[in-house]
């Protein structure tokens, strides 16, 4: 069964979260991961959050335990370290289930 994550994000800066989503990429793909759908939002109608989120989309992963391989892998890290915290404000796990 694969595992996948919906999530919802304030961008603030695209420019830097373009270049996160290049960084990071081959080093998800390497381990099987993909994104599923992807939306720029511009109204939020209902939230169980004060977060504001502009962005959803889902992340797949073979498995949970590769997912967290994903997550704390020093490449991973390096290129959210230097791109992902000055383009996000928010981050809003919605779900994470196996599917």
């Amino acid at each position: 069964m694969s595992y996948e994550r919906i999530m919802g994000l304030e961008i603030i800066n695209d420019g830097d979260y373009q270049k996160y989503r290049e960084g990071m990429m081959p080093i998800l793909h390497s381990l099987g991961g993909s994104f599923g759908f992807d939306f720029k939002v511009n109204e939020v109608l209902k939230s169980k959050t004060s977060s504001s989120i502009n962005r959803v989309f889902t992340i797949e992963f073979p498995s949970k335990k590769i997912m967290e391989q994903f997550f704390t892998d020093p490449e991973y890290l390096a290129v959210k370290a230097k791109y992902f915290d000055s383009a996000v404000r928010s981050v809003t796990i919605i779900s994470m289930h196996e599917k």
